[in-house]
């Protein structure tokens, strides 16, 4: 019986260095938690309800939320239907790992990216900020999280692809092969 896809030791170059932006970029929810902190105090301790703190509140959720898409994906850590995975044998998975990326995730990811970039551009161009009076400016740097995060997903998806793909058509084990060549 073949063994599950996962990582190799230490993984590949690619799925490291999701790995280490992913922790970086992680550290966003403390500062978010200082934001609110923040906010909360001026609101309730002097009285001076500030619009950017509560809009940035928003925008690092969104930074942190699309951050965690990828660091789900680069784990292999997203929802899936466990009643059904775990009576499949670990052959299957991969099988159904494969197709549900061929046929569902990479369309998902070149969607997601082929919409958004009109998206960020426009904002960009015609220099989009808050509606709200004293609300934060450039608007298209927030939305310029969306198709960064959606290219780094592709990425995940491909290390992903790569590792299913040894799993099931040769190597799970990418040092395998240069240690049997020894």
């Amino acid at each position: 019986m073949a063994a599950e896809p996962a990582r190799s030791e230490g993984g590949s170059r690619l799925e490291r260095a999701l790995e280490s932006w992913a922790g970086w970029i992680s550290w966003i929810w403390l500062l978010l938690i200082g934001v609110i902190v923040l906010s909360v105090l001026l609101r309730f301790g002097l009285g001076l309800g500030r619009i950017e703190l509560e809009e940035l509140q928003w925008h690092l959720y969104a930074v942190g939320l699309l951050t965690g898409i990828v660091a789900c994906a680069n784990r292999d850590r997203h929802v899936r239907v466990d009643v059904f995975r775990e009576r499949m044998t670990p052959r299957t998975r991969a099988w159904v790992d494969l197709y549900g990326l061929l046929l569902l995730q990479i369309p998902f990811v070149l969607l997601v990216l082929w919409s958004s970039v009109p998206f960020v551009a426009d904002s960009f161009e015609t220099g989009e900020r808050s509606a709200s009076a004293g609300g934060l400016p450039f608007r298209w740097v927030l939305k310029a999280c969306l198709p960064l995060a959606f290219a780094l997903l592709g990425m995940a998806t491909l290390a992903r692809l790569l590792r299913v793909g040894r799993m099931l058509f040769g190597s799970p084990d990418p040092g395998a092969r240069r240690d049997a060549s020894r």
